[in-house]
């Protein structure tokens, strides 16, 4: 089974913004925090991933979504272990069209590679931005209290999200319809 790799930016691009040696303890756990939320939010891996195998469950409907995109090479799609070559393939948004359907209370079962390599520039730029915030976040000041005067900070609140975040999300997120 295919892995993703650890980061969708270059450690020593945020290296630079930081001023510290690209691999700063650090520095990498806040590239792997963003990295992290990042797939979170867009729900697939975004980076190139190859040999994946993913198994699914036939709807009854003609569209079948996969959970990753676009779709690079696909190896095989079986339904219950029997391959079928009688489909259509939207590469680029992770779909597969059978006209038949994909039966329902089947497994559906796609082995392929997807992603992307290089990863687009505004995913790498709004990911290095937030291991920019993190990196930054002290995480064991948690409250501070002077006389009579108390605050208390979040860390999940302290780091927020840009716009441009926001717009690299969007234009990179699949399964938009379920909005879980």
């Amino acid at each position: 089974m295919g892995a993703a790799p650890p980061y969708l930016a270059d450690p020593a691009d945020l290296a630079v913004w930081l001023q510290v040696p690209e691999d700063d303890p650090r520095l990498l756990a806040a590239l792997r925090a963003a990295t992290r939320r990042f797939r979170g939010a867009v729900r697939h891996p975004v980076s190139l991933v190859k040999g994946d195998t993913v198994f699914l469950d036939g709807s009854g409907q003609q569209l079948l979504q996969l959970p990753a995109a676009p779709i690079v090479v696909l190896h095989q799609v079986a339904i219950d272990g029997q391959a079928v070559t009688d489909y259509q393939a939207k590469r680029r948004s992770g779909q597969l069209y059978r006209c038949a359907g994909w039966p329902d209370w089947a497994e559906v079962t796609v082995s392929y590679d997807h992603g992307q390599d290089p990863v687009p520039e505004e995913v790498s730029e709004a990911v290095i931005d937030q291991a920019r915030a993190i990196y930054r976040l002290d995480p064991a000041i948690q409250q501070i209290t002077t006389g009579t005067e108390s605050v208390s900070f979040a860390a999940t609140a302290a780091v927020g999200i840009t716009s441009q975040w926001q717009a690299a999300v969007e234009a990179h997120r699949l399964n938009r319809g379920d909005g879980a």
